[in-house]
């Protein structure tokens, strides 16, 4: 059964010929920079072998940075009276991103094992080369973008996802927020493994593009030159995506370029305040009810409504939070009718008449 494709240029450097080969053969090919004869062998990868890189590396030289930076911007804002930050908001923060180091370890090998399927899956392999860097970080970046649109306008993805919404706060440390369920947004990124990238440079792509997200979450960052405007996310694009101002729900999308947003109409650029949070605030620290709150009035609604199970798991969230948001209000505003005409508002039992 042939399994890969090789590429190989006997015939001339510059020309590139595709053949079949079994997967574990050993054969004779040009390396991409044109060097005929090589021996190479071809072997599956395993969850094993993948088990065996390390890749932390990175995450663990960006860290200390990450918590010094955090330590200066709490510190310009003490110093400039912005009041970016709040004790009990920031302790949340950091209890939601510890946790969710603590899921993402004890889930790596149930990762890494679909990671595996799915890259020997496919008749082809995209080598380690400077190239497959660019395109990796090109198709990465595009399904990032619709997997965090879709977070947005279907309730059970919001659920994943709007505990990192939750903060009425804007700062280095919102960026901890990052739910401890949202790994079961791995079946937006499976065409991506498909694509079977080298381990390698699937995961350095995948780890600078979360730690991108780390500096685009602050005030103190306005405005920068209008290239990088364009094309990739910044603190202002950012900052609008997580304001609950009416022309800013739903809007920048982009995960490190912006260009998707302009390409399919999400863009929103920024022109006042944004006002942070979610259109139906929790007003909780609680770390554990900030990651579950969405996922509950998700099942009680189900429960509720058995019928209606699909639309409501796929339904808008913020069209749901806003009707919540109306309810509420709409019952507050008639119990202080009540109050002010005087109205006893009490059950009174009935008295048989004797």
């Amino acid at each position: 059964m042939f399994n890969r494709l090789a590429f190989s240029s006997a015939y001339s450097p510059k020309t590139s010929f595709i053949f079949p080969y079994h997967r574990n053969s050993k054969f004779f090919c040009d390396s991409f920079v044109g060097n005929p004869g090589i021996l190479i062998e071809n072997k599956p990868l395993t969850l094993e072998g993948l088990l065996q890189l390390d890749f932390n590396t990175i995450i663990w030289i960006a860290a200390p940075i990450m918590f010094g930076l955090v330590a200066l911007e709490y510190f310009l804002s003490y110093k400039t009276k912005k009041n970016l930050y709040n004790g009990k908001d920031f302790l949340a923060s950091s209890a939601i991103g510890f946790g969710n180091l603590f899921v993402n370890a004890l889930t790596k090998v149930g990762i890494f094992y679909i990671v595996v399927i799915c890259y020997n899956l496919t008749p082809w392999t995209i080598p380690h080369t400077w190239w497959s860097y660019i395109l990796c970080f090109i198709a990465l970046d595009f399904v990032r973008y619709w997997s965090h649109r879709i977070s947005h306008f279907q309730r059970f993805w919001w659920s994943t996802h709007v505990v990192h919404h939750s903060s009425t706060y804007y700062n280095f440390s919102t960026s901890f927020r990052l739910s401890w369920v949202q790994n079961l947004k791995l079946v937006f990124f499976v065409p991506v493994f498909m694509m079977s990238f080298d381990p390698v440079v699937f995961i350095i792509i995948h780890q600078l593009e979360i730690l991108y997200q780390f500096w685009i979450h602050t005030e103190l960052i306005r405005k920068l030159p209008a290239p990088v405007e364009y094309v990739f996310v910044t603190p202002s694009h950012h900052r609008v995506h997580h304001a609950v101002n009416e022309n800013y729900i739903d809007k920048n999308f982009g995960s490190t370029l912006i260009i998707w947003d302009r390409i399919f109409g999400t863009f929103q650029e920024e022109k006042e305040q944004a006002i942070y949070g979610i259109t139906k605030p929790v007003n909780s620290y609680n770390p554990v009810y900030l990651v579950f709150h969405a996922w509950g009035d998700l099942l009680r609604d189900i429960w509720q409504r058995p019928k209606n199970s699909w639309s409501i798991m796929f339904g808008s969230p913020t069209a749901w939070e806003r009707k919540q948001m109306e309810k509420a209000k709409k019952e507050k505003k008639e119990q202080s009718e009540q109050v002010e005409t005087g109205i006893d508002t009490r059950v009174v039992e009935p008295v048989e008449s004797i």
